[in-house]
């Protein structure tokens, strides 16, 4: 290459540097003469997009968008009123916000970030919220894509529609969102709090496309966990539950199942650990927090509870009422024992299955107080775990069927039946059936939960006369009373009482009118059984 043609081409690329630094010089110039007109077009532009987005009137305190030589915006006092609607909370307010991006971003549509503090949003009740089709399918203009917004501290209301009850409320104290635009579904990770029982639920997924003239239509689907929950808070129960689970639907209506996992729940009026696990679906109504169960699978011991039911808030009552028809088949009577009752071993064992209502008020008083059951159930098979009980049981048996000699190794099994109700933490019985071979007792009465007390009245019916239930000299005796206990059918019928304790139980002839279902003081009973002493053995 010759010198001149060197010198030509460094001539060459000296001009185009010059004309490019002059360019550049001028655009930069442009750049700060302009900003204010490019700042002054960006901050309608954003205002609009926010009205037409929310289809809300706008008011801010202060919005100030820089355009050269990166687009910042900055705003505080943002509030976004649902069709201008000042007779109710405005659907959207910000305390401070700011985004940043690039000048190509913003040219294609796209904010690289945003923060946004303060933020709380209360989707309106479903009746004031307007049906106006032509509008949603109308394209949104102005509209941006924020490639990541973060959005901690954020407050999620959704109001009912019965002004009678509490709102939705949802406190999320970190929330980060991406993708996030008026027209799409933005991804999300959300970390919320649960006031009762206290603790974080971590939660992911999809929210959106934002609906604009219905808000509590807005789709949302997502998955949660939520682990390290103490239970103790509900007085009367405790135990650690770990969740997990997956929900999908609209901000009104959410559709949800998972599982639950306590290894060491108890209730405080037996103190007995059990580990409880559940599978659920459920139908949340995201205005209010009702849930309607469809159904619950509850698993313990060697025993499943089937539920189905509601947990809703009442108009005029602060809290909610948990409402469930609950079933077992097939289930173990000692499982229900241990959790219901004192002692680290069941005093029975045996099949039981039943049918119950369980209503529980809200409040914060002891589990087994405020919970109301009404139901029926049937147990078979079942023998006593201590000794002592089961062996007057067998006895009963014996000399029910006329053998007050057969042997104390010939252990009997009893089947149970009844209607139960339990109120204020006392379980009263109707239509309780009692049999063993030889005998069928017939009684009313109730068992007090916490003191674990007895009182059951009614009547034994005995294949064998009176005077067959005993020997020698007694049986002699009772000869002169068989025609008057003895019946047509030829069986024989007792007036009987139950007093005593679960573990303790005393039995006795029932000689007086009285048949009250409460449990009697322990003097009262003290004073029965000295009275019954000569009855027949085994009653």
């Amino acid at each position: 290459m010759s010198l001149a043609t060197a010198a030509n081409r460094t001539s060459t690329i000296r001009k185009w540097a010059v004309i490019a630094g002059i360019t550049l010089l001028v655009l930069i110039c442009a750049g700060f003469v302009l900003n204010g007109t490019l700042s002054r077009l960006g901050r309608d532009r954003i205002m609009q997009s926010l009205r037409e987005n929310f289809a809300s009137d706008l008011e801010l305190s202060n919005l100030s968008v820089t355009v050269f030589p990166r687009v910042s915006v900055e705003g505080e006092g943002i509030v976004l009123r649902y069709h201008g609607r000042r007779d109710l909370p405005p659907l959207i307010s910000i305390h401070k916000f700011s985004a940043t991006a690039g000048l190509p971003s913003i040219l294609l549509g796209h904010v690289n970030r945003a923060r946004v503090e303060g933020l709380e949003i209360q989707v309106p009740p479903r009746s004031e919220q307007k049906e106006n089709k032509e509008k949603r399918k109308r394209p949104r203009v102005g509209s941006f894509v924020i490639d990541e917004v973060q959005a901690d501290g954020t407050i999620l209301k959704t109001l009912p529609k019965d002004s009678g009850k509490d709102p939705l409320v949802w406190e999320i104290r970190r929330l980060t969102l991406h993708n996030a635009g008026s027209n799409t579904a933005m991804s999300f990770r959300a970390t919320l709090v649960n006031a009762k029982p206290p603790g974080d639920i971590e939660s992911q997924g999809k929210f959106g496309p934002w609906d604009a003239e219905k808000p509590s239509e807005t789709p949302v689907e997502g998955s949660y966990t939520f682990q390290h929950a103490d239970l103790s808070v509900f007085p009367g129960i405790s135990g650690i539950l770990s969740s997990k689970g997956a929900y999908r639907g609209v901000l009104e209506r959410i559709e949800a199942n998972g599982e639950t996992d306590t290894p060491d729940f108890a209730l405080k009026v037996s103190g007995n650990r059990v580990h409880l696990t559940t599978k659920f679906q459920a139908v949340i109504d995201g205005t209010d927090g009702d849930t309607y169960l469809q159904p619950v699978t509850a698993h313990f011991g060697n025993s499943t509870v089937i539920a189905r039911g509601s947990v809703e808030g009442k108009k005029g009552i602060k809290g909610k009422t948990v409402s469930l028809d609950a079933a077992v088949d097939g289930g173990r009577l000692e499982d229900m024992l241990r959790l219901a009752t004192k002692g680290r071993q069941a005093s029975m064992n045996g099949a039981v299955s039943f049918r119950t209502k369980i209503v529980v008020p809200p409040g914060d008083t002891d589990v087994s107080q405020k919970t109301q059951l009404n139901g029926r159930f049937t147990v078979a098979s079942a023998h006593f775990a201590k000794l002592d009980v089961q062996e007057k049981v067998d006895e009963l048996s014996h000399r029910g069927k006329g053998q007050p000699q057969a042997s104390p190794d010939d252990t009997v099994a009893s089947d149970f039946a009844g209607q139960f109700k339990l109120v204020s933490g006392v379980m009263t019985f109707r239509s309780l059936s009692f049999r063993v071979p030889g005998v069928r007792i017939a009684l009313e009465g109730g068992y007090q939960l916490a003191s674990e007390s007895l009182n059951f009245h009614g009547t034994a019916e005995l294949e064998a006369k009176l005077s067959q239930t005993t020997t020698g000299f007694k049986s002699f005796l009772l000869k002169a009373l068989d025609p008057i206990f003895r019946k047509k059918d030829g069986k024989t019928v007792l007036p009987i009482h139950i007093a005593g304790t679960r573990d303790n139980p005393s039995f006795g002839l029932d000689m007086r009118p009285a048949h009250s279902a409460e449990p009697r003081p322990a003097s009262m009973r003290q004073r029965e059984t000295n009275r019954n002493v000569g009855a027949p053995a085994g009653f």
